[in-house]
């Protein structure tokens, strides 16, 4: 963006007149004006201006404003008419509605209204080039309004120094301070705030913390959000240990900790491969009245599942849905296929993760291909196999193609069942779906065949193999003199 002090339309008189005013002055002859207010029309380049002001004021008042009457009321006026203070109103609301590529278009037609910008109007620019990331362009803005005789306020410094430290610009972010200090306007709680979350961003963790230090020693009392800056820079880079130290101080101190703060110590934690803390965090929240939210125990849940503790989320899934809360779907698959691998050492598990699973499904969450697969086996290593072959046939139903492990882990459970023949039908549906049967497959068939003596079907299996370039382990036995 080109500086606004270039454009074409308009310039700053650097002089100072009529109570340390900014003339806005065009290029072409403007009208002799009153406080503030046109007194006389001008000529037709003016006309021209004029057209382009009221096409330009036909889009504001498309904008659905929060205060549209005093708004429209604003617009109904002859823009001849405007004061400096419903000019800067009108910025003012534009900004709040985000609309400030509309606030800058307004600001740069400032002279076809006749009005002098104020500080209040280069304040507003400030933020509304904040908005639009042209940090460049609002430092010119700081720096030549000053220079002017107007000095910005706090907010304004802050709100400067927030979207500078956001962009990792701390270098900046300082003079910034600095300017402020020589003009004693003196940073409040939430620039030094702002400055706090610049420092942790790019790492610098300890200097945050001594300014933390230091906020104290200049009378100013750190806010809860102070500490929260600070801890959440300790917990990204592995000390959530010095964050809950944190966290304890605030508490002395009679600061009321949020939902946020707590979050960050989980997620800390969750980092350190120690989520089995988080229960602690959970507890203090309790105890210091702090209602912990679905983003809280979520984050809880899914450290314990990243780190093996099973049990340990599966209590936690349980707490949430008897709060109320819903648990999303990615994360009920990880705690369903946890469960299912766990079970498969501790049985005890099987009957959790299968009423899990059938909640998934009739509460019309998608079951995935995988927990489908996962769900199956831990059936079939059960013995449940009239579960595991309706689930197979569901799975299959859903347009999805099982693993040849899946099928394999269906076509075993039925061969120790010795229910060949349901076996034999899994393996022609493995043909259906466009699956080729592993060797390991077929060996199962054929071993089983070859148990119950049935040799015609132990060379079927063994022939089927052969013809889809399978050579099995197992071969079918010759039939003993009992079986002619």
């Amino acid at each position: 963006m080109s500086s606004i002090f270039h454009n074409p339309s308009i310039f700053f008189n650097p002089t100072r007149t009529h109570g340390c005013k900014l003339h806005v002055l065009t290029m072409v002859s403007m009208p002799s004006k009153t406080h503030g207010t046109i007194t006389s029309p001008g000529c037709s380049d003016e006309r021209t201006a004029r057209i382009r002001v009221v096409n330009f004021l036909d889009k504001i008042k498309a904008i659905p404003f929060k205060d549209t009457n005093g708004i429209l009321s604003l617009m109904e006026k002859d823009a001849s008419n405007w004061t400096l203070s419903a000019f800067n109103g009108l910025l003012m609301a534009l900004l709040t509605a985000d609309e400030a590529d509309l606030a800058m278009e307004l600001f740069s037609n400032a002279s076809g209204f006749g009005l002098s910008p104020n500080g209040w109007t280069f304040s507003i620019i400030i933020r509304c080039l904040c908005k639009k990331n042209d940090l460049d362009e609002a430092q010119r803005v700081l720096h030549h309004m000053m220079e002017n005789g107007y000095n910005p306020n706090v907010i304004t410094f802050t709100i400067l120094i927030d979207s500078l430290c956001k962009r990792g610009k701390l270098g900046y972010a300082f003079r910034v301070l600095e300017l402020m200090g020589g003009i004693g306007c003196k940073p409040n709680v939430q620039t030094y705030n702002c400055l706090l979350k610049g420092l942790c961003y790019i790492g610098k963790v300890e200097q945050a913390h001594e300014m933390l230090m230091n906020m104290e020693k200049e009378s100013l009392k750190p806010d809860i959000y102070s500490y929260t800056a600070i801890m959440d820079g300790f917990c990204k880079v592995g000390r959530s240990d010095e964050a809950m130290g944190l966290l304890n101080q605030a508490l002395v101190m009679e600061l009321q900790p949020n939902v946020v703060i707590f979050n960050t110590l989980f997620t800390g934690y969750n980092k350190e491969g120690r989520p089995q803390h988080g229960f602690k965090v959970l507890k203090l929240m309790k105890d210091k009245n702090c209602s912990p939210d679905s983003i809280s125990y979520s984050t809880l849940m899914s450290g314990l599942l990243k780190w093996g503790k099973t049990r340990a989320a599966l209590k936690v899934y349980k707490e949430m849905m008897g709060i109320g809360f819903e648990v999303e779907g990615k994360m009920l698959s990880s705690l369903l296929r946890g469960l299912c691998m766990k079970s498969w050492e501790e049985k005890d598990l099987v009957q959790d993760a299968y009423q899990m699973f059938d909640k998934m499904r009739k509460r019309g969450s998608i079951v995935d291909h995988s927990s489908y697969g996962f769900m199956i086996r831990t059936l079939c290593m059960v013995r449940k196999m009239e579960e595991a072959v309706y689930h197979l046939k569901e799975m299959i139903g859903m347009g999805y193609i099982p693993r040849t492990i899946t099928f394999n882990n269906v076509i075993q459970g039925l061969s120790i069942e010795g229910k060949i023949h349901e076996a034999l039908v899994v393996l022609v549906t493995m043909y259906e779906n466009g699956k080729i049967p592993s060797r390991t497959s077929y060996d199962m068939l054929v071993k089983e065949f070859n148990r119950q003596g049935l040799l015609l079907g132990a060379c079927n299996v063994y022939g089927a193999a052969l013809k889809q370039g399978v050579v099995p382990h197992r071969i079918p036995l010759r039939l003993n003199s009992h079986s002619y």
